[in-house]
């Protein structure tokens, strides 16, 4: 497997992120999927709605095609599987990789595994790797057991947007019907589902094709996705790039510098950095003019070896290290004009240094007692916090600005109580004169007329004349004093009907308080809502009425 011909990057991801660079995946190679899809499936689906409608069984057409969906996902797994090393396949060569591709995972993955949630994860794992019985069943564990739960709520997503996309369908296709004709169509296809008629049937398959052509390719992808990331995840797939690549660029490098090494030691026999630089015929001469002559003659040996001072360079090994920064490179010197650039040697060494994955960074929280930082702010002198005075302005300001709209909602408060009085000013340039004051009644009030002695009388005259309202009026009048007379009352002048009800508790006997409330209610009725009582009704309670109270007939 060649890593580094990936075309993807991979690095650590979270496992939506992972069913993302799936889907990106498909996108990128859609040309490549659906063409060899809708090469695949179409004929298919031809022939099984061809033969449903021959022998009415085109239910059990869409139930095959959607049944076979496994199958056809091997075309999308065959394209991105090599499309990511940057070997697209084409269209009739993933057309003819169909018929022998993956072929001994066709009866698994069309009865037990039909239904499995992991489907998309388990594909890649069986069909690429090839790994069989035992094997098998251990990658899948390995690498789906981590995202098993992710799976399944990807295959749970894809099913709920191909439902969408099937009903969206239908529903858009009702919008280029016109608005009268649309019960009439919803009935239509309601009998058609109903009745399961033949083209409902057809359309219906025909509908469920297309949202899972447009919804299984990324399903698919987004599995891929998964197994790429659980790989780099287990198997290090990143590092392994990084590494394969770093070392493709050493390999490069590794003959010129070979060469420049070669030249370099054919060149350092006679190189003066080999060997003890020769001392000058000054450096040479001045000890033996300075040195006794007796010494100079007995021990010649010992004497050169003090005399000799080497000029070369210092090693930077024995200088400290801050001199050894500031001493220039010593290549040079060494090399001379044979020495090799290295530079892109130590490019390569700093861009793969530069790569995430070789050398991570990471955010590391610790926790501290709290009494040290309390410690070190004490220590630290408490700089002026202008945020205060921030927020002391901010304050007043706010305070001014809601005294300012106090004032103004008290001043159009006040106008709007007053607005009776100066309202006027703008309507006619001046008030309007006050009306003068009705004049002091000076006349005394009249005393309500007597009743007539003949009650009974006077109120069926009244009503029979069309005088009903009086008629009534009359009668709650003469209720309401042989009431008071009755218990023994005085009412307040303009006493209300609750007032005579209460008042009418004292009166002895069960049927006069009856009579009287049931006359007080006539009379509410009538005044109040002006319902008069039936004529019938109206003469049987004043027949009622004389009876309890006395009134002469």
């Amino acid at each position: 497997m060649k890593l580094e011909a990936l075309t993807v990057t991979l690095r650590p991801r979270t496992s939506w992120e992972a069913a993302e660079l799936g889907m990106a995946l498909v996108r990128r190679h859609a040309g490549a999927i659906w063409k060899p899809w809708l090469l695949v499936t179409v004929p298919i689906l031809v022939l099984l709605n061809a033969a449903g409608w021959a022998l009415d069984l085109l239910w059990l057409s869409g139930l095959l095609m959607w049944w076979l969906k496994p199958w056809f996902d091997r075309i999308v797994l065959f394209v991105i599987s090599r499309a990511v090393f940057g070997e697209t396949p084409g269209t009739r060569q993933t057309v003819r990789a169909q018929f022998r591709w993956g072929a001994r995972w066709w009866l698994p993955y069309l009865t037990w595994r039909r239904l499995g949630p992991a489907r998309s994860l388990y594909l890649p794992v069986d069909l690429l790797e090839g790994g069989s019985g035992s094997e098998a069943r251990q990658r899948r564990a390995a690498l789906g057991a981590p995202v098993y739960g992710m799976c399944a709520l990807l295959t749970l997503v894809c099913m709920n947007f191909e439902i969408l996309l099937v009903i969206g369908t239908l529903l858009g296709a009702m919008m280029f019907i016109p608005f009268d004709y649309l019960p009439d169509t919803f009935k239509a296809l309601l009998e058609s589902f109903t009745e399961q008629s033949q083209w409902f049937n057809a359309l219906l398959n025909l509908v469920v094709w297309i949202a899972v052509s447009v919804i299984e390719p990324f399903y698919v992808g987004a599995g891929f996705g998964l197994y790429l990331n659980r790989r780099t995840d287990i198997e290090g797939w990143d590092i392994e790039i990084v590494f394969r690549r770093l070392r493709a660029r050493l390999a490069a490098a590794a003959a010129p510098s070979f060469l420049a090494l070669c030249l370099t030691l054919g060149w350092m026999a006679d190189a003066p950095a080999q060997e003890p630089s020769a001392p000058d015929a000054s450096a040479m001469q001045a000890p033996a003019k300075q040195a006794p002559p007796a010494q100079a003659s007995g021990d010649d040996e010992q004497g050169d070896e003090e005399a000799y001072e080497p000029t070369s360079a210092p090693i930077r090994g024995v200088i400290d290290g801050k001199k050894a920064k500031r001493l220039p490179s010593t290549l040079n010197e060494i090399y001379g004009d044979q020495r090799s650039d290295d530079r892109a040697l130590r490019d390569a060494v700093a861009k793969a240094m530069k790569d995430p994955t070789v050398a991570p960074k990471r955010k590391q929280t610790v926790w501290k007692p709290k009494h040290e930082a309390e410690k070190k702010k004490k220590d630290e002198p408490k700089p002026v916090d202008p945020s205060k005075f921030e927020g002391l302005g901010g304050g007043l300001a706010a305070f001014a600005k809601l005294l300012m709209w106090g004032l103004v909602a008290l001043l159009v408060g006040v106008l709007a109580f007053t607005l009776g009085r100066w309202l006027g000013w703008f309507r006619g340039g001046a008030s309007e004169e006050e009306q003068a004051p009705a004049g002091v009644r000076t006349a005394v009030h009249s005393e309500p007329e007597p009743l007539p002695d003949n009650l009974p009388t006077a109120i069926r005259r009244l009503w029979q004349a069309g005088r009903h309202r009086d008629a009534l009026a009359l009668m709650y009048r003469a209720a309401v004093e042989s009431m008071a007379k009755r218990a023994d009352i005085v009412l307040v002048p303009g006493a209300t009907e609750a007032q005579c009800l209460r008042a009418s508790r004292k009166l002895g006997s069960a049927e006069e308080r009856e009579v009287f409330a049931r006359a007080v209610r006539t009379w509410q009725y009538a005044a109040y809502a002006e319902s008069l009582p039936e004529s019938q009704d109206f003469d049987d309670l004043v027949g009622q009425l004389s009876q309890r109270f006395g009134w002469a007939a």
